[in-house]
C-alpha cells in the first residue's frame, strides 16, 4: 500500500484517501477538473482511459456477465420444462397401462425411449405369490435388497461394481449410473425398499455425484406407486 508522506504528520495511506473520498460524495463537483484528468489503464488493449471510460467499460463487463447467467437461467428453464414434459408423459403411460405384469417392462422400456437412457433394468421384489417366479422378481441376492433400502435419495456416480450393474444386458459397457430405490412413499421415508430401477450410461458425465436428483426422485417415486400392484 502506498503511502504519502507529509512532513510532520502521518503518512496519508491509500485507505486514508479512499475513506476521505467516500465520504465526501461533493468533493468531484468542487473539482470537476481532477475527474477529468483521471487516467486509467483500460484492460481492452492497455491504452490509457479516462475514470469515466474506464467505470463504462466496467460497467459493460458486469451487463455482460449478468446476461451470460440470465441464458443460463433461461437455457436450464427450457431443459427442465422438457424433462418435466417427458416425465409427465412417463407417468400417463404407467396410469393406462392395466396388465400389472406389464408394469416393469413398461416402465424400463419408456424411461429408455423417453430420457434416452441407454441401459435401464428394474427389479421387483415381495411381490405376491402370483409373480414370485417372473423375470423382474428373480435375482436379487439379500445384500442388494439392504443397499435398496439404505437409499434415501437417488445414488449417481461411476460405476464402482454394484450387483445392479449385472441385471443390465451390457454391464462392461456402464461408466456411470443411477440407483433408484422404489419404496411405499417418499423416497426418503425410512420404510424398506421393495425394488431398484437401475439407469446406466457410458457417457461419464450422465449420471455423475455433483447432478441434481429432483427429477430422478420423483421418477423412483411414480414408479413405486404404479409397482405397489404386484405387492401383497
Amino acid at each position: 500500500m502506498t503511502a504519502i508522506q507529509t512532513p510532520g504528520m502521518n503518512p496519508i495511506t491509500e485507505d486514508d484517501i479512499a475513506n476521505y473520498l467516500a465520504n465526501s460524495p461533493d468533493f468531484f463537483e468542487r473539482h470537476a477538473e481532477v475527474l477529468a484528468s483521471v487516467q486509467m489503464t483500460s484492460p481492452h488493449g492497455n491504452r490509457a482511459v479516462s475514470l469515466q471510460e474506464r467505470q463504462a467499460e466496467m460497467l459493460r463487463d458486469k451487463i455482460k456477465t449478468l446476461e451470460g447467467r440470465i441464458m443460463d437461467m433461461i437455457r436450464h428453464s427450457n431443459e427442465n420444462a422438457i424433462i418435466a414434459d417427458k416425465l409427465q408423459r412417463w407417468a400417463l403411460g404407467l396410469l393406462r397401462t392395466e396388465n400389472p405384469l406389464e408394469l416393469p417392462e413398461r416402465i424400463a422400456a419408456d424411461v429408455r425411449s423417453q430420457f434416452q437412457v441407454p441401459q435401464v433394468a428394474i427389479k421387483v421384489w415381495g411381490v405376491s405369490a402370483a409373480h414370485a417366479e417372473q423375470p423382474f422378481a428373480l435375482g436379487v441376492s439379500d445384500d442388494a435388497k439392504t443397499f435398496a433400502s439404505s437409499l434415501t435419495a437417488p445414488f449417481c456416480g461411476a460405476n464402482p461394481g454394484f450387483e445392479a450393474v449385472q441385471w443390465l444386458a451390457e454391464p462392461a459397457a456402464v461408466v456411470s449410473l443411477a440407483l433408484l430405490p422404489l419404496r411405499v412413499g417418499a423416497i426418503g421415508s425410512a420404510s424398506p425398499a421393495f425394488g431398484m430401477l437401475v439407469l446406466a450410461s457410458p457417457d461419464p458425465q450422465r449420471f455423475h455425484c455433483g447432478m441434481g436428483t429432483d427429477f430422478l426422485e420423483r421418477m423412483s417415486e411414480l414408479a413405486s406407486a404404479a409397482l405397489t400392484r404386484l405387492r401383497d
